[in-house]
């Protein structure tokens, strides 16, 4: 029988959302190194300023910090370097023709475990207005009033 692979959490952006529109959002493996996914599974990873871009048909994430790990020694990484997400040859490069015509971005929203296998969310987001951050805002203010409104009866 198959085995239900349970996800566990270790990183969000959770910024992304208030800045951009999520239009899609895409499942890829990332290449990392033995002392990264030990630092990765001490919760020592984090997406707040990366990015993702296609270079030479590979798809790239920069600027995401993972922390060197406590008792690496040698074999620790730089903590700010370029690591590969692994997709599809036809996905990447469908993603890359939207994000020349179509101004679209590639950010990492989420990354987690899959079994033992880390993954990385990433979302083809369209940059926000000013305006769509204020009623974005409003809307959440308001639904957590009504939350608390209802929260209060009971």
């Amino acid at each position: 029988m198959a085995e239900k692979k349970s996800l566990k959490t270790i990183a969000e952006n959770r910024q992304v959302r208030h800045s951009y529109f999520v239009e899609e959002s895409y499942e890829a493996g990332i290449a990392l190194t033995g002392t990264e996914v030990k630092s990765i599974r001490q919760h020592g990873a984090n997406l707040k300023d990366a990015w993702c871009d296609i270079e030479n048909g590979e798809l790239l994430v920069k600027q995401m910090h993972i922390s060197p790990y406590e008792k690496g020694n040698i074999f620790n990484k730089d903590p700010m370097r370029v690591r590969r997400l692994l997709m599809h040859k036809g996905e990447i490069l469908r993603l890359f023709g939207l994000m020349k015509q179509q101004g679209y971005t590639l950010i990492p929203l989420s990354l987690y475990f899959k079994g033992s296998n880390v993954k990385v969310q990433v979302g083809l987001c369209k940059g926000k207005k000013l305006h769509d951050k204020r009623e974005d805002m409003a809307k959440r203010d308001a639904q957590r009033d009504i939350d608390r409104a209802l929260k209060a009866k009971r």
